[in-house]
């Protein structure tokens, strides 16, 4: 019983999140669109990797696996942010 009410809590708070981007969507937020949808993106990808994939019971290899994954993206992430800030829009 508790595995099933775990998976309906997370079913609604990436239901909650899915409503979140889609108002974020139709925000003025201007040049702060993409760093909220991007963290948006990272909460639901976090809800999905521990409850769905259950990472939460997995151990050593996998864990590592997981962080490795983590941090290239970080990376990538960091390279793409960098590049929008510092690209020179014409006016």
């Amino acid at each position: 019983m508790k595995a099933v009410r775990t998976i309906l809590v997370a079913w609604i708070a990436l239901l909650a999140l899915l409503a979140l981007t889609i108002a974020a969507s139709f925000a003025p937020l201007g040049r702060v669109l993409p760093f909220v949808s991007y963290a948006i993106a990272i909460a639901k990808t976090g809800i999905v990797v521990w409850i769905f994939m259950e990472m939460r019971l997995r151990d050593g290899l996998q864990r590592i696996a997981l962080a490795t994954g983590l941090a290239w993206i970080a990376i990538l992430l960091v390279l793409l942010f960098a590049d929008e800030l510092t690209r020179g829009w014409p006016p």
